[in-house]
């Protein structure tokens, strides 16, 4: 499947540059049948029994900068933490980075490990005192999309409800429509709502840049499946209930955990799933997701999950004015009935 086959006209005034408040003010489009509603609509649109999976990660405020030994400036962008003291980085201005360069943030001393590579490098990390972590709440800052060029009130408006565990380089942006009003009448309403984690990397949004999909190397990400959540999605199995995905994220830990008959068990480990046309869906039912980035791996789970309506969805939101992007608006999507 050529890449070209996932790309779309996505013109700048399109994408998201504020943060409607409230949250749940956001539109929601209904897929297939395209119809136009707003996100407090999701309680009537699901129904007693369906569960809804969402993914509590939450965003590290990973954005560093200082300065090399030789006193030239440089960032880094902390997207993994791979072991005790080194970490993956995107790095600026990564042309005179070289392996042994040293680089001072502050209270934390780094070492270039690698020789950049996209401009990402592997970096050790040792604070002066106590952890790297202990430290990145108080001299990192938060990554916003580079694509964002408008400017938050609260830092927090970034992050999810749901959010808890620390370890995310971009927030799974699905879920930051949710206010304790929209969970509240979706509980009265007999959905259940559970958690899972997924650290998200900043390669969930990179264009695909193989000519052909079947080519891409999928990043590989962090996740947890607790045992409440195996727990409630065996049960809303068992009832006949809709497990339903809150974002891309969800789904890629959903189906990784799944044993080939859909059953789910508490786990853990690394996900490098790439989920493309042809995929037979094993545990999710409807997928609840933000409008995304044109010739990306989001795309293409989409196009495997709705088919080619996904396009037709994409022109409705782009006629109607929908919102795209981190902070844009919502669809809640069906499978197309024609996939495996």
């Amino acid at each position: 499947m050529d890449t070209a086959d996932f790309w779309y006209e996505l013109p700048d005034e399109a994408i998201a540059q504020t943060a409607i408040e409230p949250r749940h003010a956001a539109r929601l489009l209904v897929v297939p049948e395209l119809d136009d509603r707003r996100f407090s609509d999701l309680p009537q649109l699901l129904a007693p029994g369906d569960l809804l999976v969402v993914n509590r990660t939450r965003v590290r405020a990973a954005r560093l900068r200082g300065r090399k030994e030789t006193g030239g400036a440089v960032e880094a962008l902390l997207t993994k933490r791979l072991d005790v003291e080194r970490w993956q980085a995107l790095i600026r201005p990564a042309r005179r980075i070289r392996v042994g360069t040293r680089l001072d943030f502050d209270r934390i001393d780094g070492v270039v490990l690698s020789e950049p590579q996209d401009g990402v490098v592997t970096l050790g990390l040792r604070a002066r005192v106590g952890d790297v972590d202990d430290h990145l709440p108080e001299i990192g800052e938060l990554p916003l999309p580079p694509y964002f060029h408008g400017s938050l009130s609260d830092e927090d408006r970034y992050q999810t409800m749901f959010a808890k565990s620390v370890g995310s380089a971009a927030a799974p942006t699905a879920g930051l429509h949710f206010t304790p009003p929209v969970i509240e009448a979706l509980r009265a309403r007999g959905v259940e709502v559970t958690e899972v984690e997924l650290d998200v990397g900043l390669d969930t949004f990179r264009p695909i840049s193989a000519e052909r999909i079947e080519d891409h190397v999928m990043h590989r990400e962090a996740f947890r499946v607790p045992a409440a959540a195996a727990d409630a999605i065996g049960a809303t199995r068992s009832r006949g209930g809709a497990v339903v995905a809150v974002g891309t994220t969800v789904v890629r830990t959903l189906e990784t955990a799944a044993e080939p008959d859909g059953v789910v068990g508490a786990t853990e480990g690394t996900s490098g799933l790439f989920i493309t046309p042809g995929y037979r869906f094993r545990v999710v039912d409807r997928l609840l997701t933000n409008f995304h980035a044109p010739g990306t791996t989001l795309i293409v789970l989409l196009a495997a999950f709705a088919g080619a309506g996904w396009r037709r969805a994409y022109e409705h939101a782009l006629r109607q004015g929908y919102r795209f992007l981190s902070f844009g608006d919502a669809m809640l999507v069906s499978p197309d009935p024609s996939a495996p």
